[in-house]
């Protein structure tokens, strides 16, 4: 099959060429004939496996055969996605696929000046791609009208349509055409969501490419039991030990990502961070240098986790794992990517245990577990595996006892050198001080 025989025009056909790009991947297959024909759409496929061509190219091509011509503060094509960095990335491949046709594309985020936006909107644009936050604060302002969106796209549409996104979503839906087409796009669908996406879609196609919710194969994925204090130093270790090229790093907290980049600054190892606190421009130059090679660490939350597409990393561990099991397909997704191989490591304390046994479930497999002899936490990890059953915790073997070799004394229990007996006894209370008594003949009342 070619991206010909899908019924693709010659201008996408030829920026394909350009790119690289010569079979379509099992969902770009699927998913580009319904979406030419205006169906409404469910994809679900692991990451890296080309869902964005899968709904950009049809869509730029009913773009370019319908509809009448983009009205001034007007979009033609709405795309929803859940950070930034992803708008970015989306957009500018968008960019290239249309690149010989007569379309404009433009993104939209928060985090950033929303005046030049609202500039860049007054002549309309036939595709959009944005964050829905700041989508309503253009849409509030009356810089982006919805009377003409013939497409909604939501892309990675778990994410959108959970709970931090759904009042942004909520005020979108009631200010876009009744009629239109909408396509959602992820590499996981919880059953709830999936019973929500069914009540906002007509009739919708529902594909799946791929079992749900479970990593690429290329991704191999191991476990290191560590106690939570020595995570940061296993991982400094396992970086020399393993001599890791580039590594993208997840850690739960802002405060995390700071900490760790410091720490590893502070070892003359090239790491850069990522989190929500910082401004825009400050996390996609972060991003454009790890792509580029000139960062080694590249440590984020889970702003980092979805869409975005790194060639070749080959290595990703998760500081701390996510607090959504889904969370950790996306975050694994970021290597092993079109056809690539690569590797996942978590560093998981005891405290994570239900987090990993809720992992070990959604994917339906247990982690291979593996321990660094100078790191063999103190409080046990329990066995888990993909049935979701967790096992009670290893007994900590016990210490020997030690003996002495000389005369001792019977001291509560315990053997102790004589010549040591104060430093070796256990602590006694202190008797509480009663005050005394007249323990005399009592007088008796007259």
């Amino acid at each position: 099959m070619t991206f010909a025989t899908l019924g693709l025009i010659e201008p996408l056909l030829r920026a394909l060429e350009t790119l690289g790009y010569q079979t379509p991947t099992p969902v770009q297959a699927k998913a580009i004939p319904p979406v030419l024909e205006g169906r409404d759409l469910m994809a679900a496929a692991q990451t890296g496996t080309g869902k964005t061509a899968g709904f950009a190219l049809p869509l730029l091509q009913r773009l370019t055969m319908e509809g009448p011509k983009v009205a001034p503060n007007s979009v033609r094509a709405l795309i929803l996605v859940p950070t930034r960095e992803l708008a970015e990335q989306v957009h500018e491949a968008i960019r290239q696929y249309a690149e010989h046709l007569p379309l404009t594309t433009y993104a939209v985020y928060g985090g950033v000046s929303i005046n030049p936006q609202m500039m860049k909107l007054r002549r309309g644009v036939d595709v959009l791609v944005a964050t829905p936050g700041r989508l309503l604060d253009l849409n509030r302002q009356n810089a982006v009208k919805f009377s003409q969106v013939q497409t909604l796209v939501l892309d990675e549409a778990d994410r959108m349509l959970d709970l931090g996104f759904s009042e942004e979503l909520r005020g979108i839906y009631a200010a876009l055409p009744k009629r239109r087409q909408t396509l959602l796009f992820s590499a996981t669908f919880s059953d709830p969501i999936r019973a929500l996406a069914s009540q906002m879609l007509t009739n919708p196609l529902s594909i799946e490419v791929s079992p749900r919710n479970v990593a690429a194969s290329s991704v191999k994925q191991w476990v290191v039991t560590v106690d939570k204090k020595r995570k940061t130093e296993l991982f400094i270790h396992l970086l020399k030990k393993q001599r890791w090229g580039q590594v993208l790093v997840f850690a739960k907290t802002r405060v995390g990502v700071d900490q760790l980049v410091e720490r590893l600054q502070g070892l003359s190892i090239n790491a850069d961070g990522i989190h929500g606190d910082k401004p825009q421009a400050t996390r996609q130059r972060a991003l454009d240098r790890f792509k580029a090679g000139e960062v080694q660490i590249l440590v984020a939350t889970d702003v980092a986790a979805r869409g975005l597409d790194i060639d070749d990393l080959p290595t990703v561990v998760n500081l701390d794992l996510p607090i959504v099991a889904e969370d950790y397909v996306h975050r694994i997704g970021r290597t092993g990517r079109a056809g690539q191989t690569g590797e996942a490591i978590s560093l998981v304390c005891a405290d994570e245990v239900e987090l990993l046994s809720a992992i070990e479930v959604l994917t339906r497999q247990t982690l291979q577990r593996k321990e660094e002899p100078d790191f063999i936490p103190e409080h046990r990890v329990p066995v888990t595996d993909a049935s979701g059953q967790i096992l009670k915790k290893p007994k900590k073997p016990k210490k020997p006892k030690v003996s002495g070799g000389g005369a001792g004394k019977r001291n509560l229990g315990k053997w102790v050198d004589s010549g040591d007996v104060a430093a070796e006894a256990p602590a006694v209370k202190p008797v509480r001080k009663v005050p005394a008594f007249n323990t005399g003949p009592r007088k008796r009342k007259p």
